[in-house]
């Protein structure tokens, strides 16, 4: 029994690691063309490099809309739903039992998965972006961040750059950020959490009684 608990884990931790890393690197991408940042420096052609077995296929199928690039964007939102998928099979989950309240509930649960991770990838490019500031402002990744970071600063700033220049709006945006994570993407995270395993235990219950019959 600990064997398969460990085993479990272990697995579990494998699967959220790799389709982590590919959701991020995904939406990474997404954002970099939607801000219209270069992809002149190594961080943006890393990404590209380890995205592009997925995307030059994706977008023969599904090719961009103006400025927005569906296929990466289905990508990244297709690896959340497998990796979510993926961690309810390895949980005995009744995946093969389960019908419409599963994908719906999936779905929605892949979609805040998404949406969590973009806010920490604009937090995490911010965050960066003050500290190269700081140590290096002249750094090559310098004008990929301002470019990428900009539409999520510029509110921001209008209402939090003070007269000598000092400007909070990082500090704030940061802020304002976790708070929504905090206050309305992690308790959806926990409703559609919650109702996949009330689902699971109602087909139990009900296959248990079938049996019992």
């Amino acid at each position: 029994m600990l064997t398969n608990s460990v085993a479990i884990n272990a697995l579990s931790f494998l699967l959220d690691t790799i389709f982590g890393l590919l959701v991020l690197a995904f939406l990474v991408r997404f954002f970099l063309q939607l801000t219209r940042s270069s992809f002149q420096n190594q961080l943006a052609q890393t990404v590209i490099m380890v995205t592009n077995f997925a995307v030059k296929p994706m977008r023969r199928l599904l090719p961009s809309i103006r400025n927005i690039d569906v296929s990466t964007l289905l990508l990244a939102y297709m690896s959340e739903w497998l990796l979510q998928l993926g961690l309810l099979s390895l949980r005995d989950f009744p995946v093969l039992l389960a019908g419409n309240q599963l994908w719906i509930s999936l779905t929605g649960l892949a979609l805040i998965g998404i949406i969590k991770t973009s806010i920490y990838i604009f937090i995490g490019a911010v965050l960066i972006q003050a500290v190269i500031s700081w140590v290096s402002p002249y750094s090559a990744v310098s004008p990929m961040l301002n470019t990428f970071t900009a539409p999520v600063l510029k509110p921001f700033r209008k209402l939090f750059t003070l007269a000598n220049g000092l400007d909070f709006s990082p500090l704030v945006f940061t802020i304002a950020a976790q708070l929504i994570i905090i206050s309305i993407v992690l308790p959806l995270e926990a409703y559609f959490s919650a109702s996949l395993f009330l689902y699971a235990d109602l087909i139990q219950h009900h296959s248990l009684y079938k049996n019992m019959a």
